[in-house]
Formats: C-alpha cells, structure tokens, sequence
C-alpha cells in the first residue's frame, strides 16, 4: 500500500513539474512577445518588403508593421508560426471598436480580419493612419487624360 502512494506521489509530481516547464517554456511564443521572430517571419514571406515600425496587440498576437512605401502589413500567431499578409490598397477598412480597439476588415478575405485592442489610443491611432495610408488608390492602372493633370 505504501508503495502504491509513493509512486502515485512521484507521478502526481512529475506531472505538475512538466506542465509548469512547458508553460514557462512557450508562454512568450504563444504570446507574441518575440518581436525578432515576427521581423524574421515576415522577411521570409516577403524579402523586398522593407520594416520600418511595427506594433503589437495587447494579446501579442498580432502586429502590424509599417513598411517602407507606405505599405502596411500585418501578422498573426497561430501558435508557434505566424500568417504574414501584405495589405494591398484599397484592400481594407478601418473602423474605431473603442478607445484603444479598432475593427479591421479584409475585402480579400485572404486574411482573418476582427477586433484588435492595442496597449493605448495613440498606437491604435497610429496603426489605423498605416492602414488608411496603405488605402491610396491605384495610380499605375489609371489611363491619361489629355489636358488633365495627373
């Protein structure tokens, strides 16, 4: 009988040390806290895209960054690997959620779109000018006009 909870004891132990281990060991991947790793990410999806800032949730789970075009893209953790996405103009809308939350869609549903609450106003102000700065129409397609100034 002694045996039998000495054992039990030892299991119970064993259990609890490796859960506290392997929360301790993922809770910065899980929570986005590696900013290193969301720049390295997001230069492997895209290598000509330049970063210039880039800004998280609150959660860590998301970040967007401000591109050196004027671009803006955005990132999301799905656990150890993140989805990059390049926000292409006229590809997104923008609307306040709150103070320091900000509702975001993709028309190209190519990219989980939802509500994001940031650490305070101005970075949530901050992203939402990167996103309606990446809302700049398409120039490049645009036919002259004769007369008309481009």
């Amino acid at each position: 009988m002694l045996w039998t909870i000495t054992i039990a004891c030892l299991l119970v132990a064993g259990l609890i040390f490796r859960q506290s281990f392997r929360t301790r060991s993922e809770a910065p991947e899980l929570a986005g806290e590696d900013a290193g790793l969301a720049i390295l990410e997001f230069g492997r999806a895209f290598p000509e895209e330049a970063i210039r800032e880039m800004i998280a949730t609150t959660n860590g789970r998301t970040v967007f960054l401000r591109l050196h075009d004027g671009k803006a893209g955005c990132m999301h953790a799905h656990g150890h690997h993140y989805t990059c996405h390049l926000i292409e103009p006229g590809t997104v809308r923008v609307s306040s959620a709150g103070p320091k939350r900000l509702t975001v869609q993709f028309t190209d549903a190519s990219f989980e779109g939802g509500t994001f609450e940031f650490a305070n106003e101005k970075k949530a102000a901050e992203v939402s000018l990167w996103l309606l700065g990446s809302f700049r129409p398409n120039l490049s397609g645009r036919a002259e006009v004769a007369g008309q100034p481009s």
